[in-house]
């Protein structure tokens, strides 16, 4: 997954690569969801782009979003998630 990331372009591909495949591959046995939302953080962070909170988003819209991917490999949901949440993060925390 490491390599995969690498390979992308934008740190916000490299976010949601990160986001979903912690998430998926689930390597610890509690927290993976928190480790893959502080893991894409640091990825957007670590390439000067503001970090998301997901204050905002409605939880049950995430899990579902989270079995889309799990279920029909589909990252669309949660790209959605992604974007919006990241707009709101530079409406919201970026004030220039």
């Amino acid at each position: 997954m490491c390599k995969a990331i690498e390979q992308l372009e934008t740190p916000y591909e490299k976010g949601l690569l990160a986001l979903l495949g912690i998430s998926y591959i689930q390597p610890f046995e509690d927290g993976n969801k928190r480790t893959a939302r502080l893991f894409a953080n640091a990825i957007l962070l670590a390439c000067d782009s503001a970090p998301l909170s997901y204050r905002n988003v409605d939880e049950i819209n995430y899990k579902e979003s989270i079995l889309v991917f799990y279920e029909k490999n589909s990252i669309i949901p949660m790209r959605k998630i992604f974007i919006d949440q990241y707009l709101f993060a530079c409406e919201n925390y970026l004030q220039f």
